[in-house]
């Protein structure tokens, strides 16, 4: 067996998933998806640590537990800024968005 056919070259090797994700066209997706899930354990951690029931929060917020529950919910990305910046605030926070160079 000659060199050539023992060693098969793995065509992914090196390559990094977000590449593999922008080839197929779910970079965008998959990253908004995980920017809202960090934002909505953020938020729920700081809830817990303040010791603010959904009820309190909800009302902080002047909104309902329906939408409340729309912002904790990791998969939902259809959260506007405004509402993540109501709920930012409502804790005490401000929201900080960040636009860098691509890599």
């Amino acid at each position: 067996m000659s060199k050539a056919k023992a060693k098969k070259t793995n065509p992914h090797r090196g390559s990094r998933f977000d590449e593999f994700l922008a080839e197929d066209g779910r970079l965008d997706e998959a990253t908004a998806t995980a920017m809202k899930r960090v934002l909505a354990c953020r938020i729920a951690e700081l809830m817990k640590k303040q010791r603010v029931t959904k009820s309190e929060f909800a009302k902080r917020m002047k909104t309902s537990r329906a939408q409340l529950d729309r912002l904790l919910d990791e998969d939902n990305t259809s959260v506007t800024l405004q509402t993540m910046s109501r709920a930012a605030a409502a804790l005490g926070q401000e929201l900080s968005i960040v636009l860098k160079k691509a890599a």
